[in-house]
């Protein structure tokens, strides 16, 4: 089984230095931005730099949020970039109907699309979102639009559209999504508890806008000892005996929790970032 990515870092597209350095930062996927970090007069610059980037493969993969799809810039973005080499996906802004996502999978063939939500209509339709194409490998919030569209203040405002999120990806047969970003590249401290929440919702890894955030992601979503020895108990019972059983210490094992210890496995063989 194939370790899932856990953070996710992004970069601004009309930065290249800032691109370089994220490449080598230890991120399991560099996310080029050429939406919210990139001003208007920049665009052209930002799709121009990324595009010499992506002309030849890169140490990890690179994903590039291109511009919002009903805005001017984001047919010039899929033109220039979808067939690069060096391309490992697409994340699609402000998406709010399945028709969106088909008509990028349309234009850009079996390319991996990544659909974000960031309006109360995106969060609504969150499940024809994450089931309509192939090509969709995942979704995920978008809170800071999402707060503003919402008008909701304090954090536990969004749990409701979070694990909305959740559901409607596990529910398509995509995995968990990965959190949004902690804005406050500083609060470390913030951002552990944050992603502690995040994952006791149903997330698994998460946006990252900082090298510094790395290390508290993975070490937030990365399996304890404890839950290592109690994965492997479960899987080495299974292994032994097919079906349902109860363990010596009490515990009920099934399909369900096999298939949960396996996948906590396949984390833990993740090198480590600190």
């Amino acid at each position: 089984m194939t370790a899932p990515p856990l953070t996710w870092l992004y970069a601004p597209g009309d930065r290249p230095g800032v691109v370089a350095k994220a490449l080598v930062a230890g991120a399991d996927v560099v996310m080029v931005d050429l939406e919210d970090a990139v001003a208007a007069d920049r665009k052209e610059y930002a799709r121009e730099a990324t595009a010499e980037l992506l002309t030849e493969a890169q140490p990890v993969p690179v994903h590039v949020r291109v511009n919002a799809l009903d805005g001017p810039f984001a047919a010039a973005d899929l033109a220039a970039l979808a067939a690069l080499p060096g391309l490992s996906g697409l994340r699609l802004p402000k998406v709010t109907s399945p028709e969106q996502v088909a008509g990028v999978a349309a234009a850009t063939g079996a390319l991996p699309l990544y659909a974000l939500l960031e309006t109360a209509l995106g969060v609504e339709r969150a499940y024809p979102i994450a089931a309509a194409h192939p090509a969709l490998r995942g979704i995920a919030l978008g809170e800071a639009d999402l707060r503003a569209d919402l008008g909701v203040r304090g954090d536990a405002g969004l749990d409701w559209s979070r694990s909305r999120v959740v559901v409607a990806a596990r529910a398509a047969g995509l995995a968990p999504p990965a959190q949004t970003v902690h804005p406050d590249t500083r609060d470390l401290e913030g951002l552990a508890a944050s992603c502690a929440h995040g994952r006791a919702l149903g997330f698994l890894g998460r946006a990252a806008i900082h090298p510094r955030q790395l290390p508290v992601i993975e070490r937030a979503y990365l399996p304890t000892e404890r839950e290592l020895e109690q994965a492997e108990t479960i899987v080495k019972a299974a292994t032994a005996q097919p079906g349902a059983q109860a363990l010596p210490d009490g515990r009920f094992v099934d399909a369900a929790v096999v298939a949960t210890a396996r996948r906590t496995l396949s984390l833990a063989r993740k090198p480590s970032l600190s």
